[in-house]
């Protein structure tokens, strides 16, 4: 069996799990939320051991260095094992994690609840007088 020591930037990020389908993979590095080596871009480009990965996706960004070329999308586990994302990356990423979650906790409590029978009378009747 041959090994392989380059592969599409498309297929390489549907193989280490960033994506759900190559085609996915292939509408972010053409929309410019991937960059190999510091550049834009096209889904073609081959991807080599040693690459640098910068990928923006759904308000997160992760920046990687490439460790493995697999051909076929391969259980989450094995995928990790891919890449190697940098330690600054990570952080800012859980920062951003964090604040997410507890923009989201705050949005729901602010949540407005609508009135009971009772109180929309009471509502009703103060407009009134």
């Amino acid at each position: 069996m041959e090994k392989v020591t380059a592969l599409r930037l498309d297929k390489w990020l549907w193989a280490a799990r960033f994506f759900k389908t190559r085609k996915l993979a292939a509408e972010a590095v053409s929309g410019g939320k991937v960059h190999l080596n510091g550049q834009r871009t096209k889904p073609s480009k081959e991807v080599k051991i040693d690459s640098q990965l910068l990928i923006t996706k759904d308000h997160f960004t992760w920046d990687i260095t490439v460790l493995g070329i697999n051909t076929h999308r391969r259980p989450a586990t094995e995928a990790v094992l891919l890449y190697k994302e940098s330690e600054a990356s990570l952080a800012k990423r859980e920062k951003e994690l964090i604040q997410r979650r507890e923009e989201r906790q705050f949005s729901h409590a602010e949540a407005t609840v609508r009135p009971n029978k009772k109180q929309r009378r009471q509502i009703h009747q103060f407009k009134q007088s």
